[in-house]
């Protein structure tokens, strides 16, 4: 059965039938996530972002404790998507590895 949600996922034919999926990274500027954001979306790689304020994250880079602060991003798409939306992250993320 459709949800009224259905309209607004992305569309393709590239399989049969889509699975819905959430993804997340990190970005370190709030501008630049919605920038980005607004692109998966107006590409239809995804059918809703959410950028979430600040927040502290503690990671080991280079085999030093490392501090920093990021937006988290949560990405609504499907799997007929989700190959091309992982390599668009890569693309316009500035970190080196991202999430």
């Amino acid at each position: 059965m459709a949800s009224p949600y259905d309209k607004n996922m992305p569309s393709s034919t590239d399989h049969p039938v889509a699975q819905p999926l959430l993804m997340l990274t990190t970005w370190p500027e709030r501008e630049a996530a919605e920038r980005a954001a607004e692109g998966w979306v107006n590409k239809r790689l995804a059918a809703c972002v959410n950028i979430l304020p600040r927040m502290q994250s503690i990671y080991c880079w280079d085999g030093e404790l490392q501090r920093g602060e990021e937006h988290q991003i949560l990405i609504k798409t499907d799997s007929r998507h989700a190959d091309a939306l992982q390599q668009a992250i890569v693309e316009q993320h500035p970190y080196e590895c991202p999430e």
